[in-house]
């Protein structure tokens, strides 16, 4: 007869069952499958057939490979700066206000939107004749008007401002509960000891926050990696694939092109610069955090 404890750890086993065939569907199987594509040529209907390297190789001297690789490094850059920068400035500003419950509310609702909605908004007001260029003019400032979403670079930093605009908000929420988990004693000693709010800010409360922040910068690696919805409802890419990023240039690759084994070593590429991104952030962050 089995034990209690043998028993008690299968039924484990059977709870974790379900999510761990998910994963394993839905996640390993297609990430294996998407590698081994990566070195072969396929159209997406004949048999693909083995090709080593050369897809990779293609990769270092395509032009449609290496712009995008660019414009993803901006919004990797740009795209966890400004977001978590700005989370943690509203947290911050708002925590322990009167109306605190509102201004979080306000912030975060653009967060409910979806992506491609939020693109076709921010489309409408950054067109050549949009809302952004029409209060330009009225307020006699013409001279600024730019077709945001067909001249480079305006075209990229305006689409990380649209979906900066959107991932404010987890970040928002992410800092709040981080600050309001913040012991009480080190904050009232600091403010004691006559720390100015700088000093309180950067020295105190930001350090307490590391284990937040990390996660909030690795989320936003990981999410400015696979931005597409923004870009392609805003630009498509455009203009000559002059603002697309490398999420894009698979799609495009893959089910424009019919380049399913190039499309798969661009995703390889993705996955790689995010892995080891991450790696290097967090080894670095998790070191400096052991110091303190």
């Amino acid at each position: 007869m089995p034990s209690l404890s043998s028993r008690k750890q299968r039924e484990a086993y059977l709870y974790i069952a379900p999510a761990a065939l998910m994963v394993g569907t839905f996640l390993i199987l297609p990430m294996f499958y998407t590698t081994a594509l990566s070195f072969s040529s396929w159209d997406g209907m004949t048999a693909p057939h083995f090709v080593g390297l050369d897809n990779f190789f293609k990769l270092v001297t395509d032009a449609n490979f290496l712009h995008p690789l660019a414009n993803t490094l901006k919004w990797m850059i740009l795209g966890v700066v400004l977001p978590v920068g700005l989370g943690f400035f509203f947290a911050y500003a708002i925590s322990g206000l009167k109306g605190a419950r509102i201004m979080q509310v306000c912030i975060y609702i653009p967060a409910t939107i979806s992506a491609s909605a939020a693109g076709i908004v921010f489309g409408f007001v950054l067109r050549d004749q949009g809302a952004l260029n029409i209060l330009l003019q009225s307020i006699g400032l013409g001279m600024l008007k730019v077709n945001w979403l067909y001249v480079q670079p305006y075209n990229t930093y305006a689409m990380i401002g649209a979906y900066t605009w959107q991932a404010t908000g987890i970040n928002v929420m992410i800092f709040l509960v981080g600050l309001q988990g913040l012991p009480k004693e080190p904050l009232e000693a600091a403010r004691l000891d006559g720390a100015n709010a700088w000093t309180f800010t950067t020295q105190i409360v930001i350090p307490m926050l590391m284990p937040y922040v990390v996660i909030a910068s690795l989320l936003a690696v990981i999410n400015s990696f696979k931005v597409f919805d923004t870009i392609w409802v805003m630009t498509g890419g455009g203009p000559a694939r002059m603002s697309e990023t490398l999420a894009v240039t698979m799609y495009k690759e893959g089910f424009a092109n019919f380049k399913m084994g190039y499309a798969s070593a661009v995703a390889v590429v993705i996955s790689l610069l995010s892995l080891v991104f991450s790696y290097f952030y967090m080894r670095n962050m998790l070191s400096r955090e052991s110091q303190i």
